[in-house]
């Protein structure tokens, strides 16, 4: 599944971009679509704005693949608004990320979660970044939440395998983890993760779909391998604050314009200038960099 830029233009949503996106990620193996999360800016995103966008993806989608739309917010009563907008949109199912800044307990979060569950009947996917929200949602925590009906999985970027594998061994098996954490996907993968909510395959979708292909026949030396060969990528695009090296990078392939809501700005010289020399050595899907 690809977390997919939010591409601008002139300060505005850039509508043709995005749906040109939409269809190059469907064309090229990925199996899902998920529209205003973190890699989507969506704080910088207004209630209209984050509505019109899951409503492209999904026009744009037609079905062909589910469109999981990120509604999370630190304000629960916020969280069901953006949930039931995405409802009406037409999206599959929402991604819910831990509340941010307030910092609650782990009884808070599973409050938060469940009161957002019992809201709004669609499909949910928890998501626990620590690194970005300053809590982190505990294994049991989690599987607590995987007793709830519509609470479906969990991406966990949490970078704790101990944890991770705890929620697979333990969740029922209608509960699935994904890896939140491109350059862990391998390692996710062999824990009985069943895919990846994904950064880097907004740059190279065949080939980080074919990574998880790979896992799923069974054929897990070539997908380690797979893996292995994309370390270079994924560790680059994290190298300043997501999403600014992958729109960064999508822009030198002429996907999007550089263009990003403050507090986000461009990237430092140096560190562009170190993204744009690994996308010049990497075979990109789709053409190298400058087209589109």
């Amino acid at each position: 599944m690809t977390a997919l830029i939010t591409p601008f233009k002139n300060g505005r949503v850039d509508e043709k971009a995005l749906r040109h996106l939409v269809d190059w990620q469907i064309t090229s193996g990925t199996d899902a679509l998920v529209p205003c999360g973190t890699t989507g800016e969506a704080p910088t995103l207004s209630y209209e704005e984050h509505e019109r966008i899951v409503s492209i993806v999904v026009e744009q989608t037609a079905k062909r693949v589910p469109v999981l739309a990120g509604a999370g917010s630190n304000a629960t009563e916020n969280a069901i608004k953006l949930t039931k907008q995405a409802k009406n949109a037409g999206a599959d199912g929402t991604l819910q990320v831990t509340p941010y800044y307030n910092k609650p307990t782990q009884e808070g979060l599973f409050r938060h979660f469940e009161k957002i569950a019992a809201a709004v009947d669609l499909p949910m996917v928890v998501y626990n970044v620590p690194g970005r929200t300053a809590v982190n949602m505990e294994a049991a925590t989690t599987l607590r939440l995987s007793q709830i009906e519509n609470i479906i999985g969990i991406k966990e970027a949490s970078g704790k395998l101990e944890q991770i594998d705890t929620i697979i061994r333990k969740a029922p098996p209608n509960f699935f983890l994904y890896s939140g954490d491109d350059p862990l996907n391998g390692q996710i993968y062999m824990l009985g993760g069943k895919g990846a909510i994904s950064v880097t395959s907004n740059v190279t979708p065949q080939r980080v779909a074919a990574v998880w292909d790979a896992f799923e026949k069974g054929e897990k030396s070539r997908a380690l391998l797979e893996h292995e060969n994309l370390q270079t990528l994924n560790k680059i695009l994290f190298i300043e604050t997501n999403p600014l090296p992958v729109k960064t990078a999508l822009s030198l392939m002429g996907k999007c314009e550089e263009e990003f809501r403050l507090p986000l700005c461009p990237m430092s010289k140096i560190n562009r200038e170190r993204l744009e020399e690994v996308l010049n050595s990497l075979p990109l899907d789709g053409g190298g960099l400058g087209r589109g």
